[in-house]
């Protein structure tokens, strides 16, 4: 059995949530890898970040996002408000901030409440499978890394797992 792994950084930009389609990395790392039938595992630690699978709109807002992404931001924000102001949600409480200031963050930048929510309800994670030395994402699948926390630019960093044969 091989096992590879793999770690790219992609940068968010901030202000507002950003999508970074990772797919040409996949297939790259897949085809490093040696592997021709297995697992391929794309996951991140950030808890205010997902990782989807969703095929590509090729129309394009004009800031920059895919129309299907525009969707996704305007059907959450329907759901699950940005948070804009202190006390909109529970978190962060008093321990939290206090945290988060003690791990070089400001009070503004852990105001990101909607960011873990909607995270957790696409999650951080997926499992493709690899058949014959190619990801089997369909005709139209494509990977994204999702940044949605908006509170400033960050580096993130996207992980890569591949097991079989």
């Amino acid at each position: 059995m091989i096992i590879y792994k793999e770690k790219i950084n992609v940068i968010s930009q901030g202000m507002r949530p950003t999508f970074h389609n990772i797919t040409e990395q996949a297939k790259k790392a897949v085809a490093t890898s040696g592997v021709k039938d297995g697992i391929f595992l794309v996951y991140t630690h950030h808890t205010t970040c997902s990782v989807m699978i969703q095929e590509c709109s090729f129309d394009v807002t004009y800031n920059g996002l895919e129309f299907l992404q525009q969707d996704l931001i305007d059907v959450f924000e329907n759901i699950i408000p940005t948070c804009r102001k202190e006390g909109q949600y529970m978190h962060p409480g008093p321990k939290a901030t206090e945290f988060a200031l003690k791990n070089d963050e400001s009070k503004a930048e852990a105001l990101n409440t909607d960011a873990h929510i909607r995270s957790s309800l696409i999650g951080r994670s997926e499992s493709i499978v690899i058949s014959d030395g190619i990801l089997d994402l369909g005709k139209f699948g494509q990977i994204y890394f999702v940044d949605f926390d908006q509170t400033r630019s960050r580096k993130r960093e996207v992980r890569f797992h591949i097991m079989g044969e």
